[in-house]
């Protein structure tokens, strides 16, 4: 049985979420070439700031699909994970809240 705890399932979510990780990509290649060709220093932090924001934005959708999809109380994560017909583990509020601050 394949481990799929954790992994976004809702195919709307993850298609947006790849659409800002993309307009991200995009940008951090032009601060990459306005640095490499001794771009405005003003217009490179302002570039870099627009790509830090967009990752930000994308991590904050991805907990909050997992808020969705993936939250389940303390209670219930007391089943044995080791069960082959048990549905994969879900994230605990603690987990959840440990990601949600590495973005932070």
């Amino acid at each position: 049985m394949t481990d799929t705890a954790g992994q976004l399932h809702d195919t709307d979510a993850i298609r947006k979420i790849a659409n800002r990780l993309k307009r991200a990509q995009g940008q951090l290649t032009a601060v990459i070439t306005a640095v490499e060709n001794g771009g405005d220093c003003r217009d490179v932090v302002t570039q870099l700031s627009a790509v830090s924001s967009a990752l930000d934005r994308a991590g904050f959708a991805i907990i909050s699909t997992a808020m969705r999809q993936c939250l389940i109380t303390d209670d219930a994560d007391s089943a044995d994970d080791d069960a082959a017909d048990a549905p994969p583990r879900k994230l605990t509020v603690e987990e959840l809240e440990k990601l949600f601050l590495t973005l932070a």
